[in-house]
């Protein structure tokens, strides 16, 4: 079978901290199938940092589209009906290119994964059809505006409600569609589209992440870490709501506590969180492993969460106990209090962070029950065979 696999951001490596769902389904089709794979990237290095995924792929199609030019086009369709969110995505020349390729192959199947960039599929008629959404993208932007203040939060409720119309559209424009949690088949149904919808759970890599020490790190300099792109606003206000109003109560507890920011692009705001005393930004870092074998403790204190959280699985499987907000634990498959720590309030969040770090009972019990979990639950065979059924029954 030949696929067509349109994607709105390059796919990385896993250990490029990347967007791994669509890295790790390419690379799973292109065992039995021809792929041809045709996405945007931010930079040069991006295509760079990806070139991992040209050998899992009969051609790439990429095209470079920086922040300025994708933020202008955006801004045009600002008190329109179409939502500026998907005109982000969108490159009149990786259209052309796209139609070019359809033109001159004969495509059994094209893949969409994110309905940012549904419109490079709309014409591209007589193939099935599937549009993997990943998250419901627009519940995430009914959740923004919960977060900002007026005007922003009326400009993202409009927003998101321009997005869930656009995603009907385009649901009912595939022949099946897929979502990553129980959660988001839920989401899903809301819309009354007739287009079928399954779950494909994400997962990790489980040989790539691995516990990196037989021992729990020492106590004398204890490491808390936080994994994910920096430019991403539920991540942005998740840390800088712990970095400020938590981690000072832990470090009164425990003053040479350590955060460690882990990730690419760091916003401003991130970057100023370095002047509070034990915080530490990285920026982008070309593997994240190091990072993790030097963890005591890792969280996710996302208070804006959808779908299932890869920084969360990726900590599991490396063997590094996680303390979670209920919203990031939500699309993870693992019992609270026996795979990972759930706290909400910061003064939970401060017992359960002070708890891991004074237990090394509790650290290695996480640390082995998380890991074995995430093998049971998360790994990306059990998912890659749903994709394999769900290939199966095309016409």
């Amino acid at each position: 079978m030949k696929i067509l696999f349109i994607c709105h951001r390059f796919p990385f490596p896993p250990n490029r901290g990347g967007k791994i769902r669509p890295f790790q389904m390419i690379r799973h089709l292109s065992k039995n199938h021809s792929v041809v794979v045709a996405s945007l990237a931010h930079t040069k290095q991006e295509l760079e940092e990806g070139a991992e995924l040209k050998q899992y792929c009969e051609a790439t199609i990429a095209e470079v589209v920086p922040d300025s030019s994708r933020w202008l086009r955006a801004s045009a369709k600002i008190g329109r009906s179409a939502p500026a969110s998907a005109a982000y995505f969108w490159s009149p020349r990786l259209d052309q290119r796209i139609r070019e390729a359809w033109s001159a192959n004969k495509f059994d199947l094209v893949m969409v994964h994110c309905a940012f960039v549904v419109p490079y599929a709309l014409n591209l008629q007589g193939s099935f059809r599937v549009l993997d959404f990943g998250d419901m993208d627009s519940a995430k932007w009914f959740d923004y505006s919960k977060f900002r203040r007026f005007p922003l939060n009326l400009a993202y409720k409009i927003e998101a409600n321009k997005l869930r119309q656009f995603e009907k559209r385009a649901a009912r424009s595939f022949d099946r569609c897929t979502v990553t949690t129980r959660g988001e088949w839920e989401e899903y149904q809301t819309m009354e589209v007739p287009t079928p919808c399954s779950v494909i759970a994400n997962g990790v890599d489980t040989e790539y992440f691995h516990p990196q020490a037989s021992v729990p790190p020492p106590l004398a300099a204890p490491v808390i870490v936080f994994l994910g792109r920096m430019d991403y606003f539920p991540n942005i206000d998740g840390i800088s709501d712990f970095a400020r109003n938590v981690l000072p109560q832990v470090r009164a507890s425990i003053p040479n506590a350590e955060l460690r920011i882990v990730g690419s692009n760091p916003s401003a705001s991130v970057r100023s969180l370095e002047q509070l005393p034990g915080v530490k930004v990285t920026g982008h870092v070309p593997d994240v492993r190091p990072y993790l074998a030097e963890a005591t403790v890792a969280i996710a204190p996302l208070r804006i969460a959808r779908g299932t959280q890869n920084k969360v699985l990726e900590c599991m499987a490396a063997g590094v106990p996680v303390v979670s907000s209920p919203q990031a634990a939500r699309g993870i498959q693992a019992v609270p209090g026996e795979h990972l720590l759930v706290a909400e309030e910061a003064r939970s969040f401060v017992g359960q962070v002070l708890d891991v770090i004074r237990n090394p009972e509790l650290r290695s019990r996480l640390a082995a029950q998380g890991r074995q979990q995430v093998l049971n639950t998360h790994s990306w065979s059990a998912s890659m065979k749903l994709l394999d059924e769900l290939i199966e029954t095309l016409p």
